[in-house]
């Protein structure tokens, strides 16, 4: 399963919360969306899921079209919903919302701007990948096409962390992704984290930890 961040966005470079803003791509983006795509193309994706906001819907497009694949979408795999900080840069937010943005991003479940907690977005992210996952065969490989909180809370449920440890995982920079495996964990069927924040398509681990 790859977890695949939209491309970069006018509202990325001027570092402002986009939140469910229905932003697009800027030239750049779309660059890096087509970029990207070439390569996750050689994965040979079965299925490919997008957020239905137009910064991952169109960063998917780019990959269903050179993988042959339909791409389809999923409200659920939105940007947390962040209410007051929608549209404020960080700046903003930090000058009339101090103390709750430095919980919030110090990974305290708050609501971020009294709207969503990552548990919130959590408890509807992850079950958008687990239907998707079912018109998976074993196997083959679904691509997720969602935006960087969203990607950092599916990570952190799926790999069983506790949510008080979910900052520990770095943010995907725009238009990159993670790449999960299914593993026996604990004896169980669980995910392991296989590539992170990448840029390139995985290869095979040797050596003693393989």
């Amino acid at each position: 399963m790859v977890l695949w961040r939209h491309g970069r966005t006018r509202w990325n470079l001027e570092d402002r919360f986009q939140g469910h803003s229905d932003v697009e791509l800027d030239e750049t983006g779309w660059a890096q969306a087509e970029r990207a795509a070439r390569l996750l193309a050689a994965l040979n994706p079965v299925t490919v899921v997008s957020s239905d906001l137009r910064r991952a819907r169109d960063t998917a497009e780019a990959l269903g079209q050179v993988a042959g694949v339909a791409v389809q979408e999923d409200p659920r795999l939105r940007e947390t919903f962040a209410g007051t900080w929608q549209g404020l840069t960080v700046a903003e937010i930090r000058s009339t919302d101090a103390s709750a943005y430095a919980a919030w991003r110090t990974g305290a479940d708050v609501p971020a701007g009294g709207a969503e907690t990552r548990s919130d977005v959590a408890a509807r992210v992850v079950p958008a990948i687990v239907d998707a996952l079912g018109s998976v065969p074993p196997g083959e490989t679904l691509v997720v096409v969602t935006h960087g909180g969203s990607a950092r809370a599916a990570i952190g449920s799926l790999l069983g962390l506790p949510m008080n440890r979910w900052a520990v995982i770095g943010g995907l920079s725009n238009c990159c992704w993670s790449v999960l495996e299914e593993a026996v964990v604990d004896a169980g069927t669980g995910w392991r984290l296989v590539e992170h924040n990448a840029g390139s398509l995985p290869t095979p681990v040797m050596g003693d930890e393989e």
